[in-house]
C-alpha cells in the first residue's frame, strides 16, 4: 500500500531513536578513542557533550528545527457557518528562503486550498500565499512575511550515498514538532506512479502529518522534501520505507515556481522502461541497470537523433540511469533547448547520441506508434487486444495485482479497443476502475493514485 502523509496515511511522519547513537559510541569505546577526541571531531554529525555526559546529534540539527513549520490547508466556510473557511488538510514545512519567507511543501498538501497558514516553532503563526505548485513532483511553493524567521542550508543530494544518516522533521499525527533518525535505504526509487520519480528512501520514521517536511543529513543539512510512504498495513503507518524529493529535483522545481509561477519542462519523444532480468537476456545483456526503448514518438528528437526501439540508456546528461524513472526524471527536469549527451546500448554495443530536449506536448500518458505506459504498466495492441506487456516493480499497476499478459478490456466501464482509447481514459484521472481478461476470467482492479 503506498501512502502519501496526509491525514489519514497520505504522508510521513517522525521519533527520534537513540538506537544508533548508543551502537556509535561503542564502537567509539572498542576504538579506543577518547571522548575528547569524539567531542573535537565528531561521529557522523554526533558529538559528546561533556556537560551532560551524553553524545548527541543535537548541536549538527538544532540550527535547522525553527525553520521547520506546521502547514495547515484551508478551503471554504460550510454553508451557514460564520466562523471561516475550514480546514481541509495539514502537513509540515521547510523554510529555505527566509529573507523572502519561502516556504517548501507538498503539493498534496495544498491542493484544493483557498488559504494556507503556516505554525512556527516559536508559538507564532502566519498566513501564506501560495507562490504554485507542481503536482508531477509534488512540490508547492509558499510565501510568507515575517521577522525572525529561520532558514536551512541545501546541499546536492547528488552527493548522498546508501548508508548516510538521515532525520526526517515534521508534525506527524496531531503531534508537535518531531524528530526521527535513519539513515539512506536506497536512491533513485521509481514506480510510484505516472510522477516525476528519482526518490530517497529512508527508513526514517514518517507518518501522516510529515508531508513536506525536510529530511536532512547529519549537519541538519536539506537533502530532501518528504513526500510519500509505503505501508503493509490499512492505516497507512509507518513500516520503515519512506520517500523524499531529493533537492536536485526540488532546486528546478521552485527555481521555475519562482520565476514563471509554474513549471516548464520538456520531453525528447521517448517511451521507456526498467531494464528487467528477462528483458535483459532477451536482449542478451548481462546488466539489469538501464532504461529501455520501448518506443519512440515519430518526428521527436529521440527519433532525430537515432535511438530505436530495444535500445538501453545506461547515461543521460553524465548521470547513471538505473530504471526508467531516471530517465524520465532527468527530462521532467530538464527545460526545452537543453542538450542530453547519451550512452546506450545496442546489440550489447555501446553508443553514443544526443537529445535536444523540445517543448512539452501531451501529459502524463507516454503514447507511442506501438505502446503506451501509464501507472507503472506498458500496454501494446496484440492481435486487436490491449495487452500489459511490462509492469514496473512497486508501481501502482503492481500494488494493484496487474500482471504482465492480462488483457485489458475497459477502463472506468468504458471499452478499450485501441491505444489511441487507451491514453484517453487514462490520461489525468486520479482513479481508474480496470477490467481486464486473465486467462480466460474477467477481473477487475481499482488504481488510485
Amino acid at each position: 500500500m503506498s501512502s502519501r502523509c496526509l491525514p489519514v496515511a497520505r504522508k510521513r511522519g517522525a521519533s527520534l531513536s537513540v538506537a544508533l547513537p548508543a551502537l556509535m559510541v561503542a564502537v567509539v569505546a572498542c576504538a579506543g578513542w577518547s571522548s575528547q577526541a569524539v567531542a573535537q571531531s565528531g561521529t557522523g554529525g554526533m558529538t559528546y557533550d561533556a556537560r551532560r555526559g551524553v553524545y548527541s546529534f543535537a548541536s549538527g540539527i538544532e540550527h535547522a528545527l525553527p525553520a521547520v513549520v506546521k502547514v495547515t490547508t484551508m478551503g471554504r466556510a460550510s454553508s451557514g457557518m460564520e466562523d471561516g473557511p475550514k480546514a481541509l488538510q495539514g502537513g509540515s514545512g521547510v523554510i529555505i528562503d527566509a529573507a523572502n519567507g519561502i516556504v517548501i511543501t507538498n503539493h498534496h498538501v495544498i491542493d484544493g486550498g483557498r488559504n494556507f497558514t503556516i505554525d512556527l516553532p516559536d508559538g507564532r503563526f502566519l498566513d501564506a500565499e501560495l507562490v504554485g505548485a507542481d503536482e508531477d513532483t509534488d512540490i508547492a511553493v509558499l510565501r510568507v512575511r515575517g521577522s525572525g524567521l529561520a532558514q536551512v542550508a541545501q546541499v546536492n543530494s547528488d552527493d548522498l550515498q546508501t548508508g548516510d544518516l538521515a532525520f526526517a522533521v515534521g508534525y506527524p499525527l496531531g503531534l508537535d514538532q518531531t524528530l526521527t533518525m535513519g539513515v539512506i535505504s536506497g536512491l533513485n526509487r521509481t514506480g510510484r506512479g505516472d510522477t516525476i520519480e528519482d526518490y530517497i528512501q529512508t527508513d526514517a520514521a514518517v507518518n501522516s502529518g510529515n508531508s513536506g517536511g525536510p529530511l536532512l543529513d547529519s549537519r541538519g543539512r536539506l537533502i530532501g522534501i518528504n513526500t510519500a510512504i509505503l505501508s503493509g498495513g490499512m492505516g497507512g503507518g509507518n513500516d520503515g520505507i519512506a520517500f523524499a524529493v531529493p533537492t536536485r529535483i526540488m532546486r528546478f522545481v521552485v527555481d521555475q515556481i519562482l520565476a514563471h509561477g509554474e513549471v516548464k519542462r520538456g520531453q525528447v519523444g521517448l517511451v521507456v522502461g526498467s531494464l528487467t532480468a528477462p528483458r535483459a537476456r532477451e536482449l542478451g545483456l548481462n546488466i539489469v541497470r538501464g532504461a529501455v526503448v520501448h518506443d519512440v514518438i515519430p518526428g521527436s528528437s529521440a527519433e532525430k537523433a537515432g535511438l530505436k526501439r530495444g535500445d538501453v540508456i545506461v547515461s543521460l546528461q553524465d548521470r547513471p540511469m538505473s530504471n526508467g524513472g531516471s530517465v524520465q526524471a532527468s527530462v521532467g527536469i530538464t527545460t526545452a533547448g537543453t542538450r542530453l549527451p547519451v550512452v546506450y546500448l545496442r546489440d550489447g554495443r555501446e553508443a553514443r547520441t544526443a537529445l535536444t530536449v523540445e517543448a512539452p506536448v501531451g501529459g502524463k500518458t507516454y503514447l507511442g506508434q506501438s505502446e503506451a505506459i501509464a501507472r507503472g504498466m506498458t500496454v501494446k495492441p496484440v492481435s486487436g487486444k490491449m495487452q500489459v506487456q511490462v509492469v514496473e516493480a512497486g508501481s501502482l499497476a503492481a500494488s494493484a495485482g496487474i500482471k504482465a499478459g492480462d488483457v485489458i478490456t475497459r477502463i472506468n466501464d468504458t471499452a478499450v479497443d485501441s491505444l489511441a482509447t487507451f491514453g484517453q481514459l487514462v490520461q489525468g484521472q486520479d482513479k481508474l476502475v480496470i477490467t481486464l481478461d486473465r486467462d480466460g476470467e474477467e477481473q477487475r482492479f481499482e488504481l488510485a493514485r
